[in-house]
């Protein structure tokens, strides 16, 4: 017992320790099992009736305006014994628990997010993989916490590692897995949480290689070859990429807003029909992999063409993230910038003819495409880097991002689709900065051990004993029959007079952060709390208000 206290003391601290990495690494394994798990049965389901993973054009155009409303009838069946309201997934969901929950995920909002995202994967939907992985992966590691009954701090801490484990275990890209953690999941870079997260990434791209190889998704493009001469196309290719995200973004997030109050049968219907329709005539839009940047890209098609599945993908996507479809965005709006990059290729080679103007444009789209929709240029970067596995990408799709979030953020007022998701939504999402500040410290790694325990004391008590008025310790006296059982007495001497007060604790779990604790005590701006164990009977230390507000003013505590 006392070795797990001390463990859950160390934990507590925004320091980094080798325990916190090894906890890192079992939730990151967890994790990526879980996506193997997750990526074989998508892989499964969809073996009894295409030849090829994500190649919709080998059905009929019956089968696949049939096949996403089958699959739409399979996800409200399933959510119909687990609940409707625990339909919410993905990133956004993930981002609100993290803040009003520490980042514990309901089981039932993981059962839907698995089985519904391989139905949503398996028929067709527009939807990607990286949303389950974030959902998954946060889900498994803050499971391990909970269960050891670790610090809320330690438990947000898993559930950043099982994020970057998920999603270095869906592209096997550890670096953009990492920096996507702490640019669009925490936003903020602490050493403490830096170290863990890189080790769960590492892991789970070991793990997904040893199953399913080293290649990334992308590597058999060209290498790129855009010379200094491109770079202004390159320019306005960013221009016109950022407006884009900002259609994107923007008709997302109205249709959620207006569709919200409608049913989730009717709305799930609608978005199968519309996938379906879309399926009927255009094959190539179906699904979120790279089919339809292979088609691009293998095939000289023309203008009308590539900008017809263009609109497609988009209205796909679109429809099945804002009525609700469970899955992630980041697969679409890959393949959507892929493909407005060779919209805009076709226009380029009318002025800078080259044989490899449609693969450049299509990842210098993709880098684009993302950072202007996700508001998270380095991420993007990062990772069109590493599932491309060229490094010469870096220098112009840097010149793409840049040009892109700068017309999409400040000329188009443009956000995250992320937070924008969250806000229409109504989810918070938000933390005062002194709450954001004190969630790093877990109350049980700063609470004052040096207490005395007595039993129905009184002031009376210690006026009339010298030992107990000079003690160092702190005096608590327990009271039996009530839901606060302990008073402290904070006894100071003034002169040659003793002033004794008497504080009720007020009762908080060891698994508390020091923000439950400042909530609890900054109306009184006085008094402490009670840190107990499995019962609030079970008294293992006090944290006081002058401790939180020393950390308020000076950055630090002490114990």
């Amino acid at each position: 017992m006392m070795s797990l206290i001390s463990l859950k003391k160390r934990l507590a601290l925004p320091k980094t320790s080798w325990q916190l990495c090894v906890l890192a690494a079992i939730g990151g394994a967890m994790s990526a099992l879980l996506i193997i798990l997750f990526t074989l049965s998508i892989k499964a389901l969809q073996q009894f009736y295409i030849s090829a993973k994500d190649d919709y054009t080998t059905l009929d155009a019956v089968s696949r305006f049939d096949l996403p409303i089958i699959g739409a009838l399979l996800i409200l069946i399933f959510s119909r014994f687990t609940g409707y309201q625990y339909l919410r997934t993905g990133i956004p969901f993930v981002l609100h628990r993290l803040k009003v929950a520490h980042g514990i995920i309901p089981l039932r909002n993981t059962l839907n997010q698995f089985v519904g995202t391989v139905i949503a994967l398996a028929s067709g939907f527009s939807v990607g993989r990286e949303g389950p992985a974030v959902h998954l992966g946060a889900a498994c590691s803050s499971y391990l916490g909970s269960v050891l009954k670790l610090p809320y701090n330690t438990i947000r801490t898993l559930c950043a590692c099982g994020i970057a484990a998920g999603i270095s275990a869906s592209f096997n890209t550890p670096l953009a897995a990492v920096i996507f953690v702490m640019e669009v999941i925490l936003r903020e870079y602490k050493v403490h949480i830096f170290i863990p997260v890189m080790i769960a990434a590492i892991i789970g791209s070991m793990i997904t290689q040893s199953v399913f190889g080293p290649a990334h998704a992308f590597e058999f493009f060209d290498k790129i070859q855009i010379s200094i001469a491109e770079y202004p196309f390159i320019v306005l290719l960013g221009v016109f990429i950022g407006i884009l995200a900002f259609v994107f973004n923007r008709y997302l997030t109205l249709l959620i807003q207006h569709s919200s109050n409608i049913h989730i049968i009717p709305r799930f219907l609608v978005a199968a029909f519309i996938t379906g329709s879309l399926g009927f005539a255009i094959p190539y839009a179906m699904g979120s992999d790279i089919g339809a940047i292979t088609f691009s890209i293998n095939n000289e098609q023309t203008f009308e063409l590539l900008f017809g599945l263009l609109i497609a993908k988009m209205l796909m996507t679109i429809s099945a993230l804002g009525l609700g479809i469970p899955g992630g965005i980041i697969g679409p709006i890959i393949s959507i910038g892929a493909i407005a990059g060779i919209c805009a290729s076709t226009i380029a080679g009318h002025f800078i003819p080259s044989e490899h103007l449609h693969t450049d444009f299509a990842l210098m789209g993709m880098a684009g495409f993302m950072a202007a929709t996700l508001n998270a240029p380095l991420a993007a970067l990062l990772a069109v880097v590493e599932l491309s596995n060229q490094i010469e990408i870096i220098i112009p799709a840097l010149i793409v991002i840049t040009s892109s979030c700068v017309v999409s953020g400040q000329f188009l007022n443009n956000r995250s689709v992320i937070i924008m998701q969250l806000e229409v939504q109504n989810l918070l999402y938000r933390k005062p900065p002194i709450e954001k500040s004190l969630q790093r410290i877990g109350v049980i790694g700063t609470m004052q051990e040096n207490f005395t325990l007595h039993q129905q004391l009184s002031a009376e008590d210690i006026l009339a004993s010298p030992a107990l008025r000079n003690s160092q310790d702190f005096i608590i006296s327990k009271q039996s029959g009530d839901d606060n059982p302990f008073i402290w007495f904070e006894i100071t001497q003034v002169e040659e007079q003793t002033n004794i007060v008497a504080h009720q604790l007020i009762p908080l779990s060891s698994q508390a952060t020091l923000a439950e604790a400042y909530l609890l005590l900054v109306k009184y701006r006085r008094g402490a709390v009670a840190i107990y164990g499995d019962t609030q009977h079970e008294l293992l230390g006090l944290v006081t208000f002058e401790q939180i507000r020393q950390y308020l003013l000076e950055g630090k505590i002490t114990p």
